[in-house]
């Protein structure tokens, strides 16, 4: 063991203080102490029959010359530590532009923006394998800009929505493209609904956007006419997807099965893929929820009058019959074709305005009066569901409305009763019945769990809207 010289300052040795006789003794004395405890200190590195002063060489003077200096303490001399090695601080990552794609925006306005020109534009959509796609973009879009190390442009990263996006890279000769697509995690959550005052509040109370609100009225659009049928107190039970991106929701996905009770008549709705691939909606026997004809042909909304044929015209002042019903709604709200089929007649008249009649098949037809706009053409083929026209106020009409007629074998029918008469909906083949039912099995018995939960609730007082997650 070796003991460190402290040195507070260096001073000559010819003017050292003399050492006296009792100093002498005392640091004897001191000497004796720690040769005694090296000998006999735990662990056995000292061999007792060593001399001390192979032990402790220079011991005598070291201890003096500690003395000497005043120094109170002393301290083993300690082998010296490897310094530590200073890990180098990580580049950052290039640094990417980003720019939202504002209304009127192009490629030319935005490239300039972030510093580029149009030779850029040329380059990327004229090169790279998908390049004219990047002409196709609309607001709210992200486009991003990322400069080389010599400054020209590397790549641009065109995001199409959460789910998609496009990522060009400079490469020899022009650029290359690489789409990306993600995967949403998909959470299902149910809402539940009783109407106070309108389907529509109830179900944005109970938690559904107003897109999920209009999808579960057009879900059961071919059963019941949402502007004239709900009545307070009638429920509705969804069950939807909710989509997540990295944690957080983002969207909504399909709804994947639903009720509503409509005045004690409970009516419900599957989603079922079938063997061919196809994704609809059926009821829990199989029949399809796509009728030939919708309830209504406009969204949902106030009923000036109901089907009447005796009441007094509002212009005329006098009795005419009133073969149809007229849906009150603002002027410019789409009017649908309620079935598919084929104009027969379009165009304008004193008392009906701006007209569209439709034919569906042999026996049915349709018509549609007041149009603010026409959308269609006479000999043209539509499709349930597509705009026709434009809610208005032309013709012999007091205020912006549809007036909607529905003809069978050139008979006036009441368009709220006359689908008694239709033809049934096309049900799943009875080969796909075992698969459909076992699909729905889990489902349906959860709605009816809830509907059993709701009529309770109602048994013992008002219910209110709420949503909760899915098991």
């Amino acid at each position: 063991m070796q003991f460190k010289k402290a040195h507070r300052g260096a001073t000559p040795l010819a003017t050292r203080p003399r050492v006296s006789h009792g100093h002498l003794l005392a640091v004897a004395a001191l000497t004796a102490a720690v040769a005694i405890a090296a000998l006999v200190a735990p662990g056995g590195d000292v061999e007792a029959n060593r001399p001390l002063e192979a032990e402790l060489p220079g011991t005598a003077e070291a201890v003096v010359e500690v003395a000497e200096s005043g120094v109170d303490t002393v301290s083993a001399e300690e082998p010296a530590q490897p310094e530590a090695a200073v890990a180098e601080p990580a580049e950052p990552p290039p640094a990417w532009r980003e720019l939202i794609v504002q209304s009127g925006d192009n490629l030319s306005l935005l490239f300039k923006r972030a510093g580029y020109g149009d030779g850029d534009v040329y380059r990327i959509v004229h090169t790279a394998p998908q390049g004219k796609a990047l002409e196709r973009i609309y607001p709210g879009q992200t486009i991003s800009f990322l400069a080389g190390d010599d400054g020209e442009l590397a790549a641009v990263r065109h995001v199409i929505d959460p789910l998609h996006s496009v990522l060009y890279r400079r490469m020899d000769g022009g650029y290359s493209s690489e789409r990306i697509d993600r995967e949403p995690e998909v959470r299902l959550a149910w809402a539940s609904g009783e109407i106070d005052t309108s389907m529509f509040l109830a179900g944005r109370d109970a938690g559904l956007s107003s897109n999920l609100v209009m999808e579960l009225a057009n879900l059961f659009a071919g059963v019941i006419d949402f502007a004239l049928d709900p009545r307070k107190g009638d429920t509705m039970h969804v069950l939807y997807e909710e989509l997540y991106l990295d944690g957080e929701r983002f969207d909504e996905g399909d709804i994947i099965a639903a009720s509503f009770t409509n005045r004690g008549e409970t009516f419900n709705a599957f989603r079922y893929t079938d063997s061919a691939g196809q994704a609809s909606y059926y009821n829990e026997n199989g029949v399809s929820m796509r009728k030939a004809f919708l309830m209504a042909p406009v969204d949902f909304t106030r009923i000036s009058s109901n089907f009447n044929l005796k009441r007094l015209h509002p212009i005329y002042k006098t009795t005419r019959p009133h073969r149809g019903t007229d849906y009150a709604a603002p002027r410019g709200t789409p009017v649908f074709a309620s079935g598919d089929g084929r104009v027969i007649e379009a165009g304008y008249t004193r008392a009906n305005g701006n007209y569209v009649f439709i034919q569906h098949g042999e026996r049915f037809v349709t018509k549609y009066l007041h149009l603010n706009k026409r959308k269609v053409r006479q000999g043209q083929r539509v499709v349930q569901s597509q705009v026709i026209g434009t809610v208005g106020s032309t013709g012999a009409a007091t205020g912006p409305h549809l007036h909607y007629e529905f003809l069978v074998d050139g008979r006036h029918r009441n368009p709220r009763t006359v689908h008694k008469l239709l033809p049934k909906a096309k049900s799943l083949a009875s080969a796909e019945m075992p698969a459909f039912r076992s699909a729905i099995a889990g489902v349906s018995q959860q709605l009816a769990h809830r509907q059993a939960e709701t009529r309770l609730a109602s048994a013992g007082g008002p219910s209110t809207g709420s949503a909760t997650a899915a098991p």
